[in-house]
């Protein structure tokens, strides 16, 4: 009869054992101290990721402000284009005055006037 409740006693000694156990093991302290140990490992791997994307940002950055003055100067060239149809018709006209000039210094008449100057 000892056998059977001697069974019995280390049986109920396991449980509460275990049970114990179990509530250290799943004790908030416990918990926290999990937490601290996963971010200890995660954190400079974070922090690499981080400085990647800040480093990336930046160029991203210096990229985009490069496009931006970029389209600034072709919208300046396509806008002055007025001004250099001014030149090239000012140019035309020198070159006209310059022949008329030339014929007239050889002592041959033009065909043709120079027009009048606008400027």
């Amino acid at each position: 009869m000892e056998e059977p409740e001697m069974q019995l006693k280390g049986k109920k000694v396991t449980d509460k054992f275990t049970e114990s156990v179990y509530v250290l093991a799943n004790e908030p302290s416990v918990a926290l101290y999990r937490l601290q140990e996963h971010v200890r490992r995660s954190l400079p791997e974070l922090a690499q990721h981080k400085a990647d994307m800040q480093r990336w940002e930046e160029q991203s950055q210096g990229a985009i402000y490069t496009v931006e003055y970029a389209c600034s100067a072709v919208k300046n060239l396509v806008d002055s284009s007025i001004y250099f149809r001014s030149v090239e018709g000012l140019l035309k006209q020198a070159i006209s005055i310059r022949d008329h000039m030339n014929a007239t210094a050889q002592g041959h008449s033009p065909e043709e006037p120079p027009p009048p100057s606008s400027a």
